[in-house]
């Protein structure tokens, strides 16, 4: 059998897979639209419930397809989890957060961004709600195929907006609040990166840069899992129950720490058996942070399931609140069968279709080990609580990607910084009148040497350095391989470009889905 047959034979099959994925995702779509026919009987038009529920999971599928891969992403990425074991944690936190902690009760316009008010009657607001939905939904789609990671919050934001811009006009939109979310592009993945940046230093510095890494990591790492459960629980408390149970910041602060108190005393003699069997080298001591990223990405995932859920089914609830009650409401009682389509539309969507952005987290945009995906997770965490307490607005997708961007170019950094030493190391040593025998072994002892020997080793040739300065053309040339290998640019480009457009594009589709219902409407 021929290359091009072969070729043939294996695209052929992925159609194949892809055409099964499309139709077990319609068939789900499909069911739950005739599920709310009938329970729907109340309604006097209960077949724009029907097609608003479709709608809402069909939303529900985009979110689990985009959005939940930031939560698993950099764990596959780093090999902690397999591409099926990451699949079914989050599937399974992620319908367990939207259905035990999503609230019975959501507010029908996402964010304030638009007066509810200035929409005089249910009809309009029923088409608002549909074609918010509906956009949000398409655009998500549509970036999921396009391979970028977009949030579905500032999807579904302009999709209201767009749908109440057409509704009601320009007067209609809060411009303070939609000012507050394009800070959030730039807020949300700055501080994501910075935060996982730090601690990949801290943990650079305090462990991988020892001479002695195990015995570094003996003490390190179950304080960082102590850290890790001390954000995660006060993140869980804040964000991932607030609908369930809402307290302030102190308070879940104060719980956060007593569980992590409890946890290190647990994992300290954990990590001491593990770590007599491991051998004195990085990828050893990464073998430690296993666990801790398994753990994290089911707590990002029920935090997430809880938090967005409302994105999906959000403006459902609000058009079955307006059908029920035939009138315009702030907020909107959530019936426990819409519940229950967003959070399993959501396990559903990433079964499959989540895989592509999970790779795109995972390990499109540069390599990640356990450690740094470790970083990204503590940021995504750490970030939330700080912008809440803030009050800056803030997106998960946005923390989490900005995480890895972070990670990747202080690995650039400190990559160019330490390629740029042993080029020194190398002059000095030739300056010196050293053979290559002995600068090799000069430049494998600054290797093996922990950081306060490095520095030693660095001060006596900064003052021999120059004999053998290293020119600027050569520095250039070697920060410009260093960047193409280790963070691909055209991801950036590609990621960016999706953020920014984000709201204007789901707006836009969403004003000429309003214009297109009510011109159906009105016409039948």
């Amino acid at each position: 059998m021929g290359i091009t047959e072969t070729n043939q034979i294996q695209s052929t099959k992925r159609r194949g897979v892809e055409m099964v994925r499309v139709l077990v995702a319609l068939c789900f779509v499909v069911l739950v639209g005739g599920y709310a026919v009938s329970t729907g009987e109340a309604i006097s038009n209960v077949s724009i419930l029907a097609v608003a529920a479709a709608i809402g999971a069909y939303m529900a599928l985009n979110i689990g397809a985009n959005d939940v891969a930031n939560n698993v992403g950099p764990a596959v990425g780093a090999k902690a989890l397999s591409m099926t074991g990451a699949i079914l944690i989050a599937a399974v936190f992620e319908a367990s957060g939207s259905i035990i902690a999503g609230g019975n009760v959501v507010g029908t316009i996402k964010n304030g961004i638009i007066n509810p008010a200035a929409i005089g009657d249910a009809t309009t607001f029923i088409w608002v709600m549909m074609a918010a939905l509906l956009a949000g939904a398409l655009w998500l789609n549509l970036a999921t195929y396009l391979g970028a990671p977009v949030s579905t919050t500032h999807s579904i934001v302009g999709g209201v907006l767009g749908a109440g811009i057409a509704a009601g006009g320009w007067d209609i939109a809060n411009w303070g609040q939609m000012g507050a979310i394009a800070a959030s592009w730039v807020i949300s993945p700055v501080m994501g990166g910075v935060i996982a940046a730090a601690f990949l230093i801290y943990i650079k510095r305090s462990i991988t840069y020892q001479s002695d890494m195990v015995q570094a990591a003996r003490k390190v790492v179950p304080l960082l899992v102590a850290l890790m459960v001390w954000a995660f629980s006060t993140y869980l408390v804040m964000k991932g129950l607030k609908k369930i149970w809402k307290t302030d910041m102190l308070t879940a602060g104060i719980i956060g720490l007593g569980i992590a108190v409890t946890a290190y005393f647990i994992v300290r003699p954990m990590v001491d058996r593990a770590a007599e069997q491991l051998r004195n080298d990085k990828d050893a001591v990464n073998s430690l942070f296993t666990v801790p990223l398994v753990v994290s990405a089911a707590l990002l995932s029920f935090a997430h399931g809880a938090n967005d859920v409302a994105n999906a089914i959000g403006p459902l609830a609000a058009i079955n609140e307006a059908l029920v009650h035939g009138a315009v409401a702030s907020k909107a009682a959530i019936p426990l069968w819409i519940m229950i389509v967003g959070g399993i539309g959501i396990a559903i969507g990433l079964a499959l279709f989540g895989p592509k952005l999970i790779r795109t987290v995972g390990s499109e945009i540069t390599e990640l080990d356990k450690m740094r995906a470790f970083c990204i997770a503590m940021a995504a965490a750490i970030t939330v609580i700080i912008a809440s307490q803030l009050g800056l607005p803030v997106s998960s997708t946005h923390i989490a990607v900005g995480g890895v961007f972070g990670v990747g170019f202080l690995r650039e950094y400190l990559k160019l910084s330490y390629n740029n030493k042993l080029m020194a190391i190398e002059r000095h040593s030739q300056a010196a009148g050293h053979d290559m025998e002995e600068t090799e072994a000069f430049i494998a002892r600054f290797k093996s040497a922990d950081v306060e020997e490095k520095r030693a080793i660095l001060r006596e040739i900064k003052e021999h350095q120059a004999s053998a300065p290293i020119s600027k053309e050569e520095r250039k040339s070697l920060k410009k391989a260093t960047k193409q290998e280790l963070v691909k640019r055209t991801a950036i480009l590609r990621i960016a470009a999706a953020w920014v457009i984000t709201v204007p594009a789901s707006a836009l589709l969403a004003s000429f889905l309003f214009y297109a219902l009510i011109g159906y409407s009105t016409v039948n």
